[in-house]
């Protein structure tokens, strides 16, 4: 029997939801130019940047995903957690890629192409980008709606109706107030989130106890729940691979570079890394218990990924679960308000730029840019929502980000480094990095070939376009070399 009492709890997730609403549209009267709304005039501060970077990489679809790697690995299931908070830390202390990234002076990374490659590969990378975030982005209401509804005990068919309200929400303030609301809310949503993840996990911890914990990762998975590798479903290929996928993700993930481009300087973007990096251990590791508290006290034969939300459902008591429900929801209306923003801004920025013949004016500026964050809503509900996504979700995730990560990570490094890399190279790239996990998906969904695909698995077939992405990218280039007076043109 859930624990959520409708006048206590959903007192307080109504305040919550009024309040956010109140101050993502009081500052939209500060938007007044496109650089305003797509980048918040460059203004962003360090604690406003690790509120901001914390609360937009933390959405119940993260949630549920690293719980369930919790239940199913135990403790090695906080892997990629430290791999990317080890990539964070590195990338924000050397500053590289993201300091000459800055410094240039770009509203998205495909921008920057432009100056190195040329529009072609500018448009190119902004449909990579575009599609593989889109995709990404398109399961996330359905994840999020399924854990609300086993929490909460509603019945499932309010599914629909509740998630398209909050979107519907999180649609309004972001269009009107662009980069300035999302920041203001992700304020608001990272301290009511981090209060209900600390609050409930001590609880866990004093209802369950550590040493249970312990104890049942041991006797479930033995050493292969504390060592990656010697885990039978992970092992080195599993570290390597989510090593490149997290690199990467730290170095063009949209949403995390957003916050880097919107900072006031370059200094303040690389504090913004180096301090939010422990975050990321955090995001792996704490859902990771409760997955494991779960795990303890269900047992092993439940679906791993409603595992967790079915325990918190009956071992959070009323009140302290409406904060707990408060803090998923503010979650998910970060993640989705920051990640219409930015997937936006680069259709508008990239994506549109060869139809824009003459600068355009700011009010139409911002005028598409709103009606391509309602038409992405638009997308998340008739995609996510009306028609749920068929078939093994993870490897989807892991698939759609790969093309789009092995690509322009390639690619950014190529542009901040190599003088002589060209767009051959980055057209070459781009194609690699889309056809391998293209087609791995394919023959792992064709029958005649699935058990080739299960025999190569999805950790070789990253590995293998993460290398062969950056291959493509030195042999295209050196296949096709660039005159002197070409390279001269390109680097100014």
């Amino acid at each position: 029997m859930t624990h959520f009492n409708w006048l206590l709890d959903g007192s307080i997730v109504g305040l919550y939801l009024l309040a956010t609403m109140a101050a993502g549209l009081m500052v939209r009267k500060y938007v007044g130019k496109v650089e305003h709304f797509l980048v918040a005039g460059r203004e962003m501060d360090v604690y406003l940047g690790i509120a901001s970077l914390a609360a937009t990489e933390f959405g119940i679809v993260t949630c549920m995903y690293t719980a369930q790697n919790g239940f199913e690995k135990g403790f090695a299931g906080a892997t990629p957690g430290i791999l990317m908070a080890v990539a964070m830390l590195v990338v924000g202390l050397t500053g590289f890629v993201i300091k000459p990234l800055r410094d240039s002076g770009v509203m998205t990374i495909p921008e920057l192409f432009e100056k190195k490659f040329g529009p072609r590969i500018r448009w190119a990378a902004g449909v990579v980008i575009v599609l593989g975030g889109l995709l990404n982005m398109g399961v996330f209401l359905r994840t999020g709606g399924q854990f609300l509804v086993l929490v909460s005990g509603l019945d499932v068919k309010y599914l629909e109706i509740m998630m398209t309200a909050l979107l519907v929400g999180v649609a309004v303030y972001t269009i009107l107030g662009g980069m300035l609301s999302v920041l203001v809310t992700d304020y608001m949503q990272f301290i009511v989130m981090s209060a209900g993840l600390i609050v409930v996990t001590i609880l866990i911890l004093m209802n369950v106890g550590w040493e249970s914990m312990v104890t049942t990762v041991e006797v479930q998975y033995g050493a292969g729940g504390f060592n990656p590798f010697i885990n039978p479903t992970m092992g080195w290929q599993y570290v390597l691979f989510n090593l490149m996928l997290n690199t990467a993700a730290v170095l063009t993930w949209q949403t995390i570079i957003a916050r880097v481009l919107a900072a006031k300087d370059t200094a303040t973007g690389r504090k913004v890394y180096t301090r939010t990096s422990f975050f990321f251990v955090c995001r792996f590791l704490i859902p990771g218990i409760w997955g494991i508290a779960a795990l303890a006290t269900l047992g092993p034969l439940v679906n791993s990924l409603e595992a967790m939300p079915r325990y918190l459902s009956t071992a959070v008591p009323p009140g302290l679960m409406g904060l707990l429900i408060a803090a998923m929801l503010a979650a998910d209306m970060s993640t989705d308000s920051s990640y219409m923003l930015t997937w936006g801004s680069v259709i508008y920025n990239d994506i549109m730029a060869p139809f824009r013949k003459t600068r355009w004016s700011e009010k139409r500026g911002l005028f598409w840019n709103r009606s391509i964050i309602a038409f992405i809503g638009i997308f998340l509900l008739l995609y996510g929502l009306w028609y749920p996504l068929k078939g093994d979700l993870w490897t989807y995730l892991g698939v759609t980000g790969t093309i789009y990560l092995a690509s322009i990570s390639v690619l950014l490094i190529a542009c901040c480094y190599w003088r002589r890399a060209n767009s051959w190279g980055a057209g070459a790239a781009i194609f690699i990095s889309a056809v391998i996990p293209i087609t791995y998906l394919v023959i792992e969904q064709v029958p005649a070939t699935a058990a080739l695909a299960k025999s190569i698995g999805p950790y070789y077939s990253g590995i293998a376009t993460y290398l062969l992405a950056g291959a493509a990218m030195v042999i295209g280039t050196l296949l096709k070399p660039q005159s002197t007076t070409q390279l001269t043109e390109r680097t100014g």
